[in-house]
């Protein structure tokens, strides 16, 4: 039985591989693709901080993906997590930025779909609009952030080799930011489908703290998105940040902090509990795709700087990806089910 259920989790874990392989791209392709910050310093950062935003303040984002899709069976998680990492793999094999997000939904309806399981429509149209909030967002903190520190810079009157050891630094401390933002707001993508039937008991560590085996899920998931962002990152890193736009060291530093505040917002219980306090409108607590709010902040500065320095057709390409995505991974999913179901006669729903 527990070597079942592990081989059942390595859907997760592959998942988790393609996110990391992809995802990380996001946070630090821009640092990468203007040559601040090499890509093991980029790799061990981004492997730390997302780990930690994981098992820390993974929760939120779960509990809506789960709203989607109450998957009940681990061989119709499994398939879930298998067609939505196949799918961004091929992906990330093209050298596209995609959202694991979009291929987890894709996923999740097809297992609805398959199983006649119930499809919550409010929740999917909330998932639906942050693919079009996000990036908006993304591009116009990161337009509002890039003019405040443009006027700063001119105003302190900075050296130019004192200004370049700062936006190094600020880099690293924006990507770790944004690596705990993604695994914050993106860990509900690997092992959301598996909380409501975790395999793991609560561990009391020394009667000083509890592990939860919610936490002990996204622990393994974070590890899977660590060895991803080793592995299989850099080509993705290239694309995001040379490819789309020639980014100067300081328009990057802005889209890896604009990115990284979308992701956080989306993902806070502290941030949402507050505004609902105040009677405010809670933002919704929805895994949003990093890839869509780093296209998004580079775009904003392609904008600010007159839009002729974007290279539209690779955007045009990325923006055809995630369309295409959420299908395939679907249609990949409900072919996995109908193999498990009728060939190796496996409960996917119960």
């Amino acid at each position: 039985m527990e070597l079942t259920i592990l081989l059942f989790l390595l859907g997760g874990l592959f998942l988790g591989w393609s996110l990391g392989a992809n995802d990380a791209a996001n946070v630090f392709g821009t640092a990468v693709g203007t040559r601040m910050v090499n890509f093991r310093t980029a790799a061990i950062i981004c492997s730390i901080f997302v780990i930690l935003g994981a098992v820390i303040s993974g929760a939120g984002t779960t509990e809506t993906l789960g709203k989607l899709g109450a998957i009940n069976a681990l061989p119709g998680a499994f398939a879930c997590c298998v067609a939505a990492g196949f799918s961004v793999y091929l992906m990330t094999k093209s050298g596209l930025p995609v959202s694991t997000t979009q291929a987890i939904v894709g996923a999740i309806i097809g297992w609805n779909i398959f199983t006649g399981s119930s499809i919550d429509f409010g929740v999917l149209t909330t998932i639906f609009a942050t693919w079009i909030i996000c990036p908006i967002l993304a591009g116009l903190i990161s337009i509002g952030i890039y003019i405040g520190l443009k006027k700063f810079i001119a105003a302190s009157k900075i050296h130019l080799l004192r200004l370049d050891a700062y936006t190094r630094a600020a880099l690293l401390l924006a990507g770790a930011f944004g690596a705990y933002s993604l695994g914050a707001n993106n860990i509900a993508n690997v092992m959301g489908v598996f909380v409501n039937i975790s395999p793991f008991t609560d561990i009391n560590v020394l009667n000083f703290f509890i592990i939860t085996s919610v936490q002990q899920l996204f622990l393994i998931g974070g590890l899977a998105i660590a060895v991803g962002v080793f592995t299989y990152s850099k080509k993705v890193m290239f694309t995001v940040g040379n490819d789309l736009l020639k980014l100067s060291p300081l328009s990057a530093f802005v889209i890896v902090l604009s990115h990284s505040i979308v992701l956080f917002l989306f993902a806070s219980q502290g941030i949402s509990s507050f505004l609902t306090s105040l009677n405010l409108p809670a933002i919704p607590l929805v895994p949003v795709s990093s890839s869509q709010a780093i296209v998004g902040g580079v775009i904003g500065i392609g904008f600010l700087k007159g839009g002729k320095e974007v290279k539209w057709s690779v955007a045009g390409k990325i923006s055809i990806g995630w369309v295409v995505l959420p299908i395939i991974t679907m249609i990949i999913a409900m072919f996995i089910l109908y193999i498990l179901t009728y060939m190796f006669n496996l409960n996917v729903v119960f």
